[in-house]
């Protein structure tokens, strides 16, 4: 029977759930695997992906479903609930069915959107461990990456303080000449926190440091988790971790965390994030957590690995992409399958009732701020409205020679005839359309939906990409930002588009992704502005080089790398028990 998700709270439903979950011991026999491909971390594990390939490499992949959604509300659109929900479906309708999802940072978990772990009876469980660090991986990039920002300040200071015969013979360093006013990196920290996105560092005397401005990212944006998307193995790890460019020097040549000698730490760090965390849905379908949110200014991919492994594991693996299809898919589809190798059977488009109603001209959504009453009431006008924002996203899909599945993520206040809206003008673009209930009814009301996904998985599809690789990188931009958010073209600022013919001359660059950075809230780069925006053209002011995971990032628009937390965030409403030690709170 489901929970009551009307009237529990996600943490309890877990709770409740969590009575039932799988042990480590139960899931090796569940999962077919051996003793040795799965490692216990209390009652989580996390599975040997190289000894599972290894064993299953013989074994043809299952069916690659990849989710992602229509241009969100502030509050998201339930992409991960969606996700849980088609897992309960499919495990309803008797298929063997996973998932891959991705760690929340502690940014949303402790601000306003929380911790997207799914919700109502379309939950995976354990919810605290999730919400709270999980097994270690972002804590590990943490300490990766700001280790790289130690070498480099270090350094600095070092080759301030001696001249060349003492810095040769004290530290047997080379000078490295770091330009402080071309540091590409900066410090990262796993909460949204404005207050330091600029700061000055090195304040007092020779000993405190070298003195200049500085800077902090989210951590779940660093490089070192989009590094973690789109690994092999650990041998791929180290060489990427040893090529990030963290700075340029006087002649601008790239200084990288090879020249700092500081690479090999980093995998240090990083060397037990390369395994999936094995989680599950509240009805015990098994998900994979690996990788990082964030796709607006990350890769926002559950990682390679996870689906690499799902694929050999389940006959359906469905992955997640982070925000709406113009930019979690379009990187899923343009870069992670590139990286990847592997080709989706569908992609599944989610949909919600308030945020077409929000594209159709419904009032401001504030988060923590109560929705207003537009969008639990009634009003099929705004909703045929904001369709025009969904059309697009289904061409979107289209483009990529995908026919998605629209899943109308149904909340409660949501009536059947403002659903009969959404499914004639998505029937009406070729996409299938399917109401789901997963979050009031679990699996059970998800069979609808499930049906559609395996009924558009059986079908063959035309799956290519956007642009070739040998397109040249302002080239490649124009072409998302015409075909992908309906742009009239593309303004470069001076020193993005100076920073872009460099990048084009250089033949180390020629191979690279392209990365877009971008708000989520928008088509455009503004996010105030909803629906289908016409007649506008996309500013590119910087471009991000990420050449250990080798992404070059373009950066529309004036999006910022740490974002900043509300006034009214979830951390007020957080408690522990101090007899039991349970969290409550948690959503």
């Amino acid at each position: 029977m489901p929970y009551d998700a009307v009237n529990m709270p996600d943490w309890q439903i877990s709770e409740e759930a969590e009575k039932n979950m799988p042990t480590p011991d139960e899931w090796q026999e569940k999962l077919g695997l051996t003793k040795d491909e799965l490692l216990p971390m209390g009652r989580l594990a996390k599975l040997d992906f190289l000894k599972i390939i290894e064993r299953l490499k013989n074994k043809p992949d299952g069916k690659y479903v990849e989710v992602t959604a229509i241009t969100p509300t502030p509050l998201g659109e339930g992409k991960s609930t969606t996700s849980c929900g088609l897992m309960e479906g499919l495990g309803k309708r008797g298929k063997n069915v996973g998932g891959a999802l991705r760690q929340p940072s502690g940014g949303p978990t402790m601000n306003v959107k929380g911790t997207a772990a799914g919700g109502g009876n379309s939950l995976l469980i354990p919810m605290t461990e999730f919400s709270l660090g999980l097994t270690g991986d972002i804590n590990d990039i943490m300490n990766a990456h700001n280790l790289a920002m130690v070498a480099l300040t270090s350094r600095m200071q070092h080759e301030r303080n001696y001249n060349d015969e003492q810095l040769s013979r004290l530290t047997g360093m080379r000078r490295l000449e770091i330009d402080p006013t071309r540091v590409e990196m900066g410090w990262i920290i796993d909460y949204c926190a404005q207050a330091l996105r600029n700061i000055v560092i090195g304040l007092g005397g020779r000993t405190d440091g070298f003195t200049m401005q500085s800077k902090f990212g989210i951590a779940v944006g660093s490089e070192c988790m989009a590094i973690l998307a789109v690994i092999r193995d650990l041998a791929d790890l180290k060489e990427r971790l040893n090529n990030i460019t963290v700075a340029f020097d006087k002649s601008g040549k790239p200084v990288t965390t090879g020249d700092l000698e500081v690479g090999n730490a980093m995998t240090a760090f990083m060397r037990n994030t390369i395994n999936p965390t094995l989680m599950c849905t509240a009805e015990y379908n098994p998900c994979l957590v690996h990788a990082g949110p964030f796709a607006n200014i990350a890769v926002g991919q559950s990682s390679i690995i996870a689906d690499r492994v799902g694929l050999k594991l389940f006959d359906y693996q469905v992955t997640e992409s982070g925000f709406a299809a113009d930019i979690g898919f379009e990187k899923f589809w343009n870069v992670k399958c590139r990286f990847s190798g592997l080709k989706p059977h569908v992609s599944v488009l989610t949909t919600t009732i308030r945020a077409l109603k929000m594209h159709g001209g419904g009032p401001k959504v504030v988060p923590g701020i109560k929705m207003p009453e537009e969008y639990t009431k009634e009003n099929l006008g705004l909703v045929e409205k904001g369709c025009a924002n969904m059309i697009h996203m289904i061409g979107v899909i289209r483009k990529a020679g995908i026919n998605p599945v629209v899943c109308i993520n149904r909340f409660y206040t949501d009536t059947d005839a403002e659903c009969a809206v959404v499914k004639k003008a998505a029937e009406a673009a070729g996409a299938r359309c399917a109401e789901s209930k997963h979050w009031e009814l679990g699996g059970e009301g998800a069979l609808e939906f499930a049906d559609a996904v395996i009924d558009a998985c059986n079908e063959e599809n035309d799956f290519k990409f956007l642009y070739p690789t040998e397109m040249k990188l302002r080239d490649r931009v124009a072409t998302i930002a015409k075909e992908v958010y309906g742009a009239d073209g593309v303004d470069w600022s001076p020193e993005a588009e100076t920073k872009a013919k460099m990048l084009e001359a250089d033949p180390k660059y020629a191979d690279f992704a392209t990365m877009m950075v971008k708000t989520h809230l928008s088509l455009s780069h503004d996010p105030t502005i909803k629906g289908v925006p016409k007649g506008w053209r996309l500013p590119i002011r910087d471009v991000l080089i990420y050449s250990g995971a080798k992404f070059l990032c373009p950066c529309a628009g004036t999006i910022s790398l740490m974002p900043g937390t509300g006034s009214n965030p979830a951390f007020r409403r957080i408690d522990v028990d101090v007899k039991t030690g349970k969290v409550s709170g948690l959503f």
